[in-house]
């Protein structure tokens, strides 16, 4: 597995682990570090992607209840939740990840810890935000 999609794995954990832990972000980041050692490049890539998340959380839900068509935040399983707001994240945050990353590692993730039907629901969601943040080109006349 590689670096960063290890990374992207312990950040979801670790943003599932806080939505039972609200505002403790940095005992639990530190009580996770110690149970579970990584290299210091997946940790700093995990760490920067759940302070990034967290960061931009309220404009990173607006962005999903956007583009969830008939799902309110709320009815969204916690797995897949976070899995679009990791992602979500990268989409509107991080130029360094291509769009074609970001949405395919949590259709990854996706697959991994939700549903059968969770893949195709985060790709879904995930392809409107990338068409809202970027829209497509228009080919000149």
């Amino acid at each position: 597995m590689g670096k960063r999609r290890k990374g992207r794995e312990l950040a979801l954990i670790i943003l599932y682990e806080l939505e039972f832990r609200p505002g403790e972000t940095e005992r639990l980041l530190k009580e996770f570090w110690q149970d579970h050692p990584a290299l210091p490049e997946v940790q700093a890539f995990a760490d920067s992607l759940v302070r990034g998340t967290l960061e931009h959380g309220p404009e990173i839900d607006r962005l999903i209840a956007a583009n969830a068509a008939h799902w309110s935040l709320a009815r969204i399983a916690l797995v897949e939740r976070n899995i679009l707001r990791l992602a979500a994240y990268e989409l509107l945050c991080r130029s360094d990840i291509p769009e074609k990353v970001a949405i395919n590692e949590a259709i990854e993730l996706a697959k991994l810890y939700g549903s059968q039907e969770s893949g195709a629901f985060v790709n879904g969601i995930l392809d409107q935000i990338r068409l809202k943040l970027r829209p497509p080109q228009q080919a000149p006349a």
